[in-house]
């Protein structure tokens, strides 16, 4: 379940040199560095290819690396660094170029790469070769790095920057990212998931080809084609991906066939961090006030209805399923970015992006799927995130799933009413103002407060009253409160939680706020876990 160790390779990426090119085969390289036979490519080849291997047998291709390879350690896999002089399209000197991760460490599975010429619809594969690479402080056995090996997947980089700070990346399994003008990576994307909470090992299928356009000079518009493959499911897809300024916008075509009898299909996965935050405190005894990649999956359901889900860091893994018919939307999403909220000056949550998914084509039924799982500190991503389709996937099946990703600080639409700013939580059964550790209550609850702004609720007509509509799934709530809060141009609701059983079931919690027959916000839901009733005391 360790997603976030499939992705640490890249993290470290900084601004490299080049190695100076010499000789004659340094020459041809700089001019192209993809030097395999011409083939023909377009993505129609590329759908029948992907249905014709569906109907055949899986076949690995994780290969076996040479020792200095396959022991190196993440520090080693970092320490290599691609040569910008040989990059994809160094002679077009342009907005965009592309480089290679190498094989190695984790990353056994070999990738190919092809270079395509949008006009003629040709293709050159790129071969892995030791000169593409600088391995000069990473202590490699270069004499151990025979044959083709492949890369391990690619990065992009965009004009001011050019070889030196990349933008987004592709790498590990179908894992990929992208940045936004905070210029941080955050939480990653999958191609597919399968199987994520199927009481089964998860499977995690493999993007093995790439195929790259040569982009024009002054072009800022990416596109790349991915050929996916695993046991139970092949894909081909097409990424069009816009670099812009502030966001990078990915819109893709995703054609997925089916091998087998597949139990759990996640589109448009997003996976995440969450430790701690405003209302869940349990693993935040550090200097740091919050720890998380993102604090909340936002959801706009076909029907129209925003909801705000803020993520948990349960005692044990939860799975939650949100049913819903062609949904306009869903992003796991980081909405603070105040520097003060997470005092943090290595990670630097406050630059994270969010991610939001815009489905353009018609998805059905389904669900949009929430994985929770424990985590003791912030080096394990534990929030998966995906849309399930209804429909069983049979062997044979094949489905068509367009979508757009948008990284960007926060996700290019929002509700017109207000929004949730923050959810806390603490001890509960007792006034205001009063102070609960020298007399506590006499009776256990818990206190929620859930701070609404935006939408216009500043300014209501005086005398406009604010009616909290809440329901659970089991015990009671009261002793309710709306107040202003002018800091933020909005109000808190607060109210308290009592057990009316013994119940430790999770507590399913669902609020909005009105006035009169007029809905003011979007729709809050929480999972809340109760102590067991030995637990439930002050002390």
């Amino acid at each position: 379940m360790n997603r976030r160790n499939l992705l640490k390779a890249s993290m470290a990426l900084a601004a490299y040199s080049a190695l100076p090119a010499s000789g004659l085969y340094a020459a041809r390289a700089l001019a192209a560095a993809a030097d395999g036979e011409i083939e023909h490519f377009d993505f129609k080849t590329l759908q029948d290819l992907a249905k014709q291997m569906a109907g055949k047998a899986y076949v690995s291709t994780k290969q076996n690396l040479p020792p200095t390879l396959a022991n190196m350690t993440p520090q080693q896999f970092n320490a290599i660094k691609y040569d910008a002089g040989h990059s994809l399209w160094n002679d077009v000197k342009g907005q965009l170029d592309v480089h290679f991760f190498h094989v190695g460490a984790g990353f056994k599975t070999p990738v190919r790469m092809y270079s395509v010429d949008p006009a003629s619809q040709e293709a050159r594969e790129v071969h892995f070769r030791p000169e593409l690479f600088n391995y000069e402080t990473s202590r490699i056995d270069q004499s151990q790095l025979k044959g083709d090996l492949g890369f391990a997947g690619f990065k992009l980089f965009k004009a001011p920057e050019i070889a030196i700070n990349d933008i987004l990346s592709f790498l590990g399994a179908s894992y990929f990212r992208a940045i936004d003008s905070n210029k941080q990576y955050g939480l990653s994307a999958r191609g597919l998931a399968i199987d994520t909470y199927a009481h089964k090992p998860e499977e995690f299928p493999d993007f093995t080809k790439f195929w790259f356009e040569k982009p024009t000079k002054d072009a800022t518009r990416f596109v790349v084609y991915a050929l996916l493959d695993s046991p139970s499911a092949t894909g081909a897809y097409r990424f069009d991906i816009d670099c812009q300024a502030d966001r990078v916008v990915m819109d893709i075509d995703a054609h997925i066939n089916a091998r087998a009898d597949i139990e759990q299909m996640g589109i448009a996965t997003m996976t995440s961090m969450f430790s701690c935050g405003t209302h869940e405190r349990r693993m935040c005894d550090t200097l740091h006030p919050e720890i998380h990649d993102s604090d909340r999956l936002a959801m706009w359901r076909g029907n129209g209805e925003w909801i705000c889900r803020p993520l948990n860091n349960p005692a044990k893994l939860q799975f939650n399923a949100f049913a819903d018919k062609d949904p306009k939307g869903f992003g796991l999403v980081q909405t603070d970015h105040d520097f003060k909220t997470y005092q943090d000056t290595v990670d630097w949550y406050h630059r994270r992006p969010s991610l939001w998914c815009e489905p353009t084509t018609a998805w059905g039924e389904g669900s949009i799927d929430l994985m929770e799982l424990p985590t003791t500190g912030e080096t394990l991503d534990n929030i998966v995130a995906f849309w399930n389709p209804k429909v069983p996937i049979k062997a044979g099946m094949s489905m068509n799933y367009g979508y757009k990703l948008y990284w960007s600080p926060l996700p290019p639409v929002s509700t017109p009413l207000a929004q949730v700013h923050a959810t806390r939580s603490g001890m509960g059964g007792f006034i205001e103002g009063w102070a609960p550790g020298e007399h506590y209550p006499d009776v256990w609850a818990r206190r929620f407060a859930v701070d609404f702004n935006g939408g216009g609720i500043d300014r209501l007509p005086e005398g406009s009253g604010i009616e909290p509509v809440v329901t659970v799934s089991n015990g009671k709530v009261q002793d309710f409160n709306v107040l202003v809060l002018p800091d933020i141009k909005g109000f808190r609701v607060t109210f308290d939680w009592y057990p009316t059983s013994d119940s430790v079931d999770p507590v399913e919690m669902r609020m909005f706020i009105k006035t009169g027959d007029r809905t003011l916000s979007e729709t809050w839901l929480y999972q809340y876990f109760p102590p067991a009733p030995d637990k439930r005391k002050y002390t």
